[in-house]
């Protein structure tokens, strides 16, 4: 059976957050931090951070997939690890990898608080995608 933490935090990534910014508000906690650690370099964003960078994601993006490898808990701390495959407004019929993520939320009320993430661009070279095909949720 799947806590009610892991469930906020799978659902979040999963729900179309992208074309709807309402699932910013009610995953999210009100005072929300994200630390992320990317390709590009280092973001501090707060939660109406995220509700622009997803805003402006969706004008890019016909659609948004998170295919979830692992989602494990330790207390009330949820890790989650994913990639998100999208499809472009240009190529809607052809989806893509874009990025392999991983997340660590400590959560707070019920929502998502305070997130250490991960990231760097997806490979679509098949052997390098076989150790994103495993699940343990």
């Amino acid at each position: 059976m799947i806590s009610e933490e892991k469930r906020v935090v799978s659902d979040f990534y999963t729900t179309d957050f992208f074309n709807n910014s309402q699932n910013v508000e009610k995953y999210l906690h009100p005072e929300m931090e994200l630390f992320w650690n990317a390709r590009t370099g280092y973001s501090h964003m707060f939660r109406k951070d995220i509700a622009k960078v997803t805003q402006e994601a969706a004008k890019s993006f016909d659609s948004v997939r998170c295919e979830i490898t692992h989602l494990l808990q330790e207390n009330n701390h949820v890790t989650i690890r994913f990639t998100f495959f999208i499809c472009t407004i240009e190529n809607p019929t052809e989806e893509v990898p874009v990025a392999h993520f991983i997340a660590i939320w400590e959560m707070k009320d019920g929502l998502m608080y305070k997130g250490y993430q991960i990231s760097q661009p997806a490979e679509e070279d098949p052997k390098a995608m076989t150790s994103y095909q495993g699940i343990n949720l």
